[in-house]
């Protein structure tokens, strides 16, 4: 699978990793371990060290529930620490925001590679523009509602189908504002605005989003509907959980997995690629 950035396009082995750092106090997975800049770059230099793709920082929760933060606020969070990740280790680096202004600070002044925008360019005026103008990959994510909201009763008819829906309208868009089809990955928000049920129909469908041709990411690490599955209550517990369902979304098709335990889910894929070798064709 090729991530066409900027400066080059790059060859990766399905799937990608990419390494989740919240530099937040209320972290839902983390409990803020990561909200001390020198603790972050532990983290990362850790992920480096076990082969990680990308690297993913986040300076607002976005957990069930969460409160936006100011926009000065996050930039405090992030900028920094991503100045230091690109000063002290070779790895791609992806901007977790909503904000325009703080997306484009994160690639044109800290040297961010990828944009993750989790409103799918909804949550800021000119987002899409800001994405064109630095030709850089963005993330399309779904969200039913805002993560204050999100987790209130959401309810869908068919969400494999409304969720294919929403991809093709915001593909149109994006492309529209000018962002080229192959600097666009496309992620179905597990846990964003869905139910148990919801998430496990997207898992199991997961082909058909591939239909749409472009690089399809996971991020279901430790979530809620994990553990009400298997009835682990602690996040930070759910390892089995998240790699049996990490292993179950690259065999139907995602290509980036977004991840808090880098180290754990590149040891299970060795395995799964010895005994499934087609994974890597």
């Amino acid at each position: 699978m090729y991530i066409h950035y900027r400066d080059r396009s790059v060859s990766y082995n399905v799937p990608v990793i990419m390494g989740i750092v919240n530099v937040t106090p209320d972290s839902f997975s983390d409990g803020g371990k990561n909200y001390i800049i020198d603790d972050a770059l532990s983290s990362v230099e850790k992920m480096v060290g076990t082969g990680v793709d990308i690297v993913d920082i986040g300076g607002e929760s976005s957990r069930p529930g969460a409160d936006r933060i100011s926009e000065d606020e996050e930039i405090r969070r992030v900028i920094p620490l991503i100045k230091g990740i690109k000063k002290e280790f070779d790895v791609r680096v992806s901007i977790d925001t909503t904000k325009e202004s703080v997306a484009r600070l994160a690639v044109e002044e800290a040297g961010a590679d990828i944009i993750n925008d989790i409103s799918a360019l909804k949550g800021s005026l000119r987002m899409a523009e800001t994405v064109s103008e630095l030709n850089v990959p963005v993330v399309l994510m779904h969200m039913k509602g805002k993560p204050k909201d999100m987790q209130n009763d959401p309810f869908y008819n068919d969400v494999v189908e409304e969720l294919f829906s929403f991809f093709k309208e915001r593909i149109d868009f994006s492309i529209g504002k000018g962002i080229k089809r192959d600097r666009i990955i496309i992620d179905p928000g597990i846990g964003f605005g869905k139910r148990v049920e919801d998430n496990v129909q997207i898992l199991k469908n997961l082909k058909r989003f591939t239909e749409l041709g472009l690089p399809l990411l996971i991020g279901l690490s430790r979530k809620s509907f994990l553990g009400k599955i298997s009835g682990e209550n602690n996040p930070a517990m759910r390892g089995a959980e998240t790699i049996t369902a990490d292993i179950i979304s690259i065999i139907n098709g995602a290509s980036i997995l977004r991840v808090h335990d880098v180290e754990n889910c590149i040891r299970s894929i060795k395995i799964l690629k010895e005994l499934v070798p087609e994974i890597d064709s």
